[in-house]
């Protein structure tokens, strides 16, 4: 069976990886990387060298990386993409073609199949985040999909509403749970020698992506959630990482560098890959930012998270998140809150850690029933 795999960022190659170790495991597939989007961009961490040194072959690279962060540039990148693409899907034909989540990298590589009548299967499907474009690139993805992999049963009844097409909805949990299943993550010992970070420190892991929805207010939000940093370094030790290639994110971008520049208990980290995430993510005190990971990852350890703002809304929020509107005195509050709650309950929703498992064998059933 040959697959394709569309990768665009190291968040999404991150969550694929069991995925991809499956596939390339198991002869009975013939699986090829399709790698574009930041993966190629220097300013965003080469992250197509990770996939690399994972010792994972890589058959296609697709230069699409947008010249900018404005609504321009991501409109052009999209178009840029969708044309680069219509020739790709001519010149190649794939059994079925894996799409994971949101962007709009992936939506505009998915559109530019629909006329080829290329079968993907969507990954993290069924979810909602109100705060971005994304939720609209999300569903546009499901609806142009033959099978949808979708992590609860609440996601699956929200895919079948919006694509009609129950029987090809399938609940595998979520393959980032896999990662936290099956990776050794690093103790505090080996984190240090490794990125000479100390999380013996009591730590903050933040990830703050713009609003694309409200763009215009991201510049009012890193504000009061650097306010809250600057009170915040004096107990804590913060690490950033940086934001995704979407619109305005440059600016969060600068003004998370000209925060952290001369602070020494400021860390700012492009990319740790998977195994250093998850691994800083365990060891930390709690999350503050809007990342999808704060909502799946965080629900397993379990850490607190302090989401902020719209971003991530309509996700199922488990009992370890606080979600808060971006203001200084809130997110401060906020943090008083957890330091005085104790640990956070664990939830089980994203299932067991075997969803790669899942996912191969309805390929094989798919497979055999064609």
């Amino acid at each position: 069976m040959k697959i394709g795999i569309l990768t665009s960022t190291r968040a999404d190659f991150g969550i694929y990886t069991p995925l991809v170790q499956k596939l390339f495991a198991d002869s009975f597939f013939d699986p090829e990387l399709i790698v574009f989007g930041t993966h190629l961009s220097e300013k965003h961490g080469y992250t197509i060298s990770e996939i690399e040194q994972n010792g994972f072959p890589i058959k296609h690279k697709i230069e699409t990386v947008p010249n900018s962060d404005t609504p321009f540039d991501i409109s052009e990148a999209i178009g840029k993409t969708i044309v680069k693409f219509s020739k790709f899907w001519k010149e190649n034909k794939f059994d079925l073609v894996f799409a994971l989540g949101d962007r709009y990298e992936m939506f505009a590589a998915v559109t530019a199949g629909l006329p080829f009548n290329v079968t993907f299967g969507h990954i993290h499907a069924g979810e909602t985040t109100l705060g971005a474009i994304d939720n609209a690139l999300r569903h546009s993805i499901s609806l142009m999909s033959k099978y949808l992999f979708v992590s609860t049963d609440e996601y699956k009844k929200r895919a079948a509403e919006i694509t009609q097409k129950p029987d090809n909805i399938f609940v595998t949990g979520a393959l980032s749970i896999d990662n936290l299943v099956n990776t050794k993550l690093y103790t505090v010992e080996e984190f240090k020698e490794i990125y000479n970070i100390d999380l013996n420190k009591p730590t903050i892991l933040s990830t703050f992506h713009p609003e694309t929805v409200n763009y215009e207010k991201n510049k009012n939000y890193i504000d009061e959630l650097i306010k809250a940093f600057d009170k915040l370094r004096k107990k804590y030790q913060i690490i950033i990482t940086m934001p995704n290639a979407d619109t305005m994110g440059l600016m969060i971008r600068n003004k998370i560098n000209s925060f952290a520049k001369d602070k020494e208990n400021v860390i700012t980290v492009e990319n740790f890959g998977m195994r250093g995430y998850l691994s800083c993510m365990k060891h930390s005190s709690f999350l503050l930012g809007n990342t999808s990971s704060g909502f799946v990852e965080a629900a397993f350890f379990p850490k607190w998270v302090i989401n902020l703002g719209h971003r991530q809304d309509g996700r199922i929020i488990t009992p370890n998140i606080y979600s808060i509107p971006i203001e200084e005195d809130i997110i401060l509050g906020t943090v008083n809150k957890i330091e005085k709650a104790g640990n956070p309950p664990f939830s089980n929703i994203y299932r067991d850690g075997n969803a790669s498992g899942k996912i191969v064998e309805i390929l094989k059933k798919i497979y055999n029933e064609n």
